[in-house]
């Protein structure tokens, strides 16, 4: 069933403002009424409506006003401008302030509500393109690829999860592909036509995750300039996807289980309590049962995320999966050159462990495609590791990169693995360190 629209009508004049009120709850929306530009900020400071019916000349701040003060808003609803037919300038400018539309008074109930229903449906396909291009950006592969008897074992068991509203815990070692199934479980659920909405919990500090997960209000602390909906809101109706959740600070580790038992929060910075529908599938590579002797995760937390484990096997274990991977990868990375492994290449490729798994496997062949000057791939392109010893001395040096990924790798062994503690030794940001990782192809379980 359709939510009903949520509609703030903003209008000085009592007998037109308490009409709409009245007429437009009889098409079946949420209405409420505010008699100025100061009442309308302040109710939008506490609960964002789906669309702003706005008038522009009223006391204390004008419409105009009110609208410039939404321009920068991340959540902002759909206004629609009413004016006086002698005003039609001041509705040019409103729209060019991100107006979705304007009328002039007095409006016929039928228009009114065709345009109210039209802005709301703008607003969701607005969220909407916000969530697919968050998506797009996400590095991650086109389709499971496999042939192996274990990960067609998690499949099946993934077709069976994935109609059920169950929370999922997806367990591997990086690069095994646990995103991968995540969306697999969302795309084949009821929830499938709505936001898949990823996000790594190691790659970010506790405060800067908990706003991306809780959303923020204006002001809330130094740089939240405009209100901004937090990963948990775009997920309604949806599914939310924890990466790496063993990574997760114990304070926000309780914010979370706050959600999964009330399926309500609060942003940073506010008062108002919001109610989530989503489902979650939360990953980790970590030892969760070790983590909790040592108290680094919650019981109950784990209690709650657990319902349902699919484990993946690492590589090694589905080694006859490597050849068709391959051949995913070349063909995925086309535009470097179509171009095949050796028959040496490949032995080199079989015969290795790939500690990093997939996702090692997959930047491996991208650089070797890269690195090659004829039609094969042929050792020498591969990583050192791959082909089982260091450059040999007269061939092409390790290059800057080659030196960077490296040093990552022996601070992350060094700090067994905890990756916000390889940052701090590396003096980056997790995030910067997150996104060298994907980029390397490292798995912090590189013994």
């Amino acid at each position: 069933m359709t939510a009903p629209i949520r509609v703030l009508v903003a209008d000085d004049e009592k007998n037109l403002r308490e009409l709409l009120v009245r007429e437009l709850g009889r098409k079946g929306h949420v209405v409420a009424g505010v008699a100025d530009g100061r009442a309308a900020l302040e109710r939008l400071r506490d609960e964002i409506p789906d669309v702003l019916l706005l008038d522009m000349k009223m006391p204390n701040v004008e419409g105009i006003e009110v609208l410039r003060e939404l321009q920068d808003a991340a959540d902002a609803p759909q206004v629609i401008v009413m004016t006086g037919f002698q005003d039609v300038s001041t509705a040019v400018e409103a729209m060019k302030l991100g107006a979705y539309d304007y009328l002039t008074k007095p409006a016929r109930m039928e228009e009114l509500d065709i345009l109210v229903r039209k802005a709301a449906e703008k607003g969701r396909l607005m969220r909407q393109n916000v969530v697919m291009r968050a998506q797009l950006d996400e590095p991650g592969y086109q389709g499971i690829i496999t042939g192996s008897p274990r990960m067609e074992e998690v499949l099946r068991l993934v077709d069976r999860v994935a109609p059920t509203d169950s929370s999922v815990l997806v367990l591997g070692k990086s690069g095994t592909g646990k995103e991968l199934v995540a969306r697999a479980i969302h795309d084949r659920s009821p929830r499938a036509q709505q936001a898949f909405v990823p996000i790594h919990c190691g790659a970010l500090a506790r405060e800067v995750l908990e706003s991306e997960l809780f959303g923020h209000e204006k002001g809330a602390f130094t740089g939240a300039v405009a209100t901004k909906p937090g990963l948990i809101e775009l997920a309604d109706g949806g599914t939310l996807f924890l990466d790496e959740i063993g990574e997760m600070e114990p304070e926000s580790q309780v914010k979370l289980l706050r959600v999964l038992e009330s399926h309500a929060f609060f942003r940073v910075g506010g008062t108002r309590r919001r109610t989530v529908d989503m489902r979650l599938v939360a990953a980790t590579n970590r030892d969760l049962a070790e983590a909790i002797k040592t108290g680094g995760f919650r019981q109950d937390l784990f209690y709650r995320i657990n319902t349902i484990t699919i484990t993946l096997p690492p590589l090694s274990e589905r080694r006859e999966d490597i050849r068709r991977l391959v051949e995913h990868f070349l063909e995925q990375n086309a535009t470097y050159g179509r171009k095949r492994l050796s028959d040496a290449a490949m032995e080199c490729v079989e015969r290795y462990d790939w500690p990093g798994n997939v996702r090692e496997l997959q930047h491996a062949v991208q650089r070797a495609l890269i690195l090659s000057q004829g039609d094969q791939v042929q050792p020498a392109d591969l990583p050192d590791e791959v082909r089982g010893g260091p450059t040999p001395s007269g061939s092409r040096t390790g290059s800057l990169e080659d030196m960077e990924r490296q040093h990552i790798i022996t601070t992350l062994r060094n700090v067994g693995g905890h990756r916000a503690k390889a940052a701090t030794v590396l003096g980056i940001d997790p995030k910067t360190l997150y996104r060298k990782i994907q980029a390397y192809g490292i798995s912090p379980d590189l013994q």
